[in-house]
């Protein structure tokens, strides 16, 4: 097509008012097709659904209607089969459908956008697909989850150290480390399922800003599109993006999340940790060096969730200035949103892979455990528990305690009776039992704990809750 038939084609799309086409550094700046195709579905779903209600209400004929419904699965199958022919000059998803269908279908192509504006049309295009995109986000969740939950269970007696300041602080379980994230992933989980709920409102019917004066019935076409009910002020339709903004809140929580996990890993599998081996499908080698094994996909995952935190301040950034109701600045809502969807997805299914994959080294996390005075905390509740010393003077003892088996080169049960006694007469022998790891992490029976029969009863409440 000639450039001056291109124009004229664009002019006819927008009516008499501009008698010129755009130069084409306006057309750059102005159109969204390269990008809004990806809406090609829903924007299809929501005309036809629109079709369809237009026809039930008289407004347009069974014979119009069931053109515009072929017509638009021709045009599916088109962009589907990849023989579509997406046209700059119409600017974005919503003209190259409608022009398309016309040229397929004739004049009643021209009635499809009876009752309807390209700014509801656009809300309820995007709102379509961030709800598929929070669908899918749950989906991948619960895959997520349930790795950790295999992890946990395999390991739900498995001594490790837990950490603060990446301190060693006091022994944990394997599966008590787990079930952490399962927690973090599931909070993530009902963040999306709460957004979805909120979002499923249909804004189509709310016309350019006003509604319309045709006797349409939004909740007719709210039902076909699967939503809940037609939003209930058409001001707001048009002009909400809090839909979007909220997929990328829960996204970025989500992120910070994965990114948490992606920099445990690692620092686990260094050679200074060695707490898991992942094998050669996470892993690369070095061109340098012949003994490395990095652990790339965690550290690209980690710095991958930047986008997904970049693209939520971009919106809100975008958002925050604009008065009632739909502004041009809105058209740059997508490609954000788009390329967080995109990173979201790929991260969650790479830590599902790597969680799965990761095999954790038993017995260097047992040694790792037992280090760094890690029952300090024991010995300090067995001083309150057998001789009754206020905590704070417990906490000296043990204290005191520490600084000499530091000063010795050995760990708290390596100190012998005599020695503990020259700090508190009233040790007694039966204070070993708590220095032990085993012990300690046994005792730790309170609700939430990291007991193993406590790590196992929270594995089975959450299989329980996926199981529905």
């Amino acid at each position: 097509m000639s450039d001056s038939a291109k124009s004229e084609s664009a002019n006819q799309m927008w009516g008499g008012r501009f008698s010129e086409g755009p130069d084409a550094i306006m057309q750059a700046i102005n159109a969204s097709i390269g990008f809004d195709q990806r809406l090609y579905a829903q924007d299809i779903a929501g005309s036809r659904a629109h079709a369809a209600m237009l026809a039930a209400q008289g407004i347009l004929t069974p014979s119009d209607a069931e053109a515009i419904r072929e017509g638009l699965l021709t045009v599916l199958s088109e962009i589907e089969t990849g023989t579509f022919p997406f046209r700059v000059e119409l600017e974005d998803i919503h003209m190259n459908v409608e022009a398309r269908l016309k040229e397929i279908v004739g004049e009643p192509a021209g009635r499809l956008h009876t009752a309807r504006s390209r700014n509801d049309q656009v809300a309820v295009d995007f709102r379509l697909w961030v709800r598929d995109q929070c669908d899918a986000a749950i989906s991948g969740l619960t895959a997520l989850i349930q790795a950790f939950l295999t992890q946990a269970e395999a390991g739900a007696e498995w001594i490790m150290p837990g950490f603060t300041h990446l301190q060693t602080a006091q022994p944990v379980t394997w599966g008590h480390h787990m079930m952490a994230y399962v927690e973090m992933f599931a909070r993530d989980k009902s963040r999306f399922e709460d957004a979805r709920r909120r979002m499923n409102e249909c804004p189509l019917g709310a016309a350019a800003l006003a509604g319309t004066s045709f006797p349409i019935d939004r909740h007719a076409t709210a039902r076909a599109l699967g939503f809940d009910r037609p939003t209930a002020n058409s001001l707001d339709s048009v002009s909400d993006r809090d839909f979007a903004l909220e997929f990328l809140s829960a996204s970025s929580i989500c992120a910070m999340h994965l990114s948490r996990f992606a920099e445990e890993l690692v620092i686990w599998s260094s050679a200074q940790f060695r707490f898991v081996r992942l094998s050669d499908k996470w892993t690369t080698g070095s061109s340098i060096m012949p003994q490395k094994k990095n652990p790339d996909a965690a550290e690209l995952l980690r710095a991958k969730i930047g986008r997904i935190m970049g693209a939520n301040v971009a919106l809100l950034t975008i958002m925050k200035g604009l008065p009632l109701t739909y502004s041009k600045d809105m058209q740059e809502d997508k490609e954000q949103v788009f390329d967080a969807a995109d990173t979201l997805m790929l991260g969650l299914a790479a830590m599902t892979g790597m969680v799965s994959d990761m095999a954790a080294n038993q017995k260097t996390l047992e040694i790792s455990a037992a280090s760094g005075f890690s029952t300090a905390t024991d010995l300090a509740d067995w001083l309150v528990r057998e001789l009754g010393l206020p905590f704070r003077e417990a906490h000296h003892v043990t204290g005191t305690l520490v600084a000499m088996a530091e000063k010795k080169g050995c760990d708290l049960p390596d100190l012998s009776l005599a020695e503990m006694q020259s700090v508190h007469p009233g040790i007694r022998t039966d204070v070993f039992d708590v220095l032990g790891v085993n012990n300690s992490v046994r005792s730790r029976q309170s609700y939430g704990g990291t007991a193993p029969d406590q790590v196992r009863a929270q594995i089975a409440r959450w299989k329980q809750i996926l199981n529905g």
